[in-house]
């Protein structure tokens, strides 16, 4: 039986704006409660994890996807997860598949090289519940130039021209919502079995930085919480449930 098909939420188109993500926290804290993707061709004050700013490339793609949820904080934070799957799949649709994996949380990687961000925000809705915003940069044509954090772009593993962004996020759109559905209706279990499927750097030494300390392991895997498991050289598991993670060395 062919699967009925995926009705992605509507999309609404900027040329220029400050951010996605700051227009969607403006929109949910006056009452909206989407779902909507919201995007632009242009930001001018994009923002990454940790406050670090982000440049939306020429050809690239900056969305954000405004949503409603009762979850509860932690639980409603899986989010990130589901994104970073979606945007997997995106990838998929135009690189060789055997290139995308997914870093610990959520960054989606092409050939060993961060191909796109995600940023989840979130706060109390004026209705009850949270609204959640999670912003995606997705680098269609060109990769940003930061030194300590090698990327990619679609562009450098495709024959042909990348998708424009608009026909990207229709794909991602998609692929986010049949991600969604499947947590809403069975959980995190599967979203962490898939996320597995695709991760990056499992069974191998990874630094993490966290606010104040930096440790050293083995990854080992999530935790049913989404928290990754780090074995030390002292065979204790640390659980990181927020920091940085880089592999192959300091």
């Amino acid at each position: 039986m062919t699967p009925l098909p995926i009705e992605a939420p509507p999309i609404e188109a900027f040329d220029e704006i400050d951010s996605t993500n700051a227009e969607a926290r403006r929109r949910a804290e006056t009452g909206a409660t989407g779902p909507l993707w919201i995007t632009a061709k242009r930001q001018t004050a994009g923002r990454g994890r940790r406050g670090r700013a982000w440049e939306t490339g020429a050809g690239n793609l900056a969305a954000t996807y405004l949503a409603h949820t009762a979850k509860p904080p932690g639980e409603a934070a899986q989010v990130s997860f589901v994104a970073a799957l979606a945007v997997a799949d995106l990838a998929a649709a135009y690189v060789p598949p055997a290139l995308v994996t997914l870093k610990w949380p959520n960054d989606p990687m092409i050939a060993g090289r961060k191909s796109a961000g995600i940023l989840v925000e979130s706060g109390p809705h004026p209705a009850g519940g949270l609204w959640l915003a999670v912003g995606c940069g997705v680098n269609l044509a060109t990769p940003p130039d930061v030194a300590d954090r090698p990327a990619t772009a679609f562009a450098q593993h495709m024959i042909a021209p990348p998708p424009a962004p608009l026909d990207a996020l229709s794909v991602l759109a998609e692929a986010f919502e049949r991600w969604r559905l499947l947590w809403e209706r069975l959980g995190f279990p599967p979203i962490a079995e898939a996320w597995t499927a695709r991760a990056h750097g499992l069974g191998e030494t990874c630094t993490a930085r966290l606010p104040g300390e930096t440790i050293e392991g083995v990854a080992e895997g999530l935790d049913q919480d989404g928290a990754l498991r780090l074995r030390t050289g002292s065979g204790a598991i640390r659980r990181i449930t927020a920091g940085d993670v880089f592999f192959g060395g300091p």
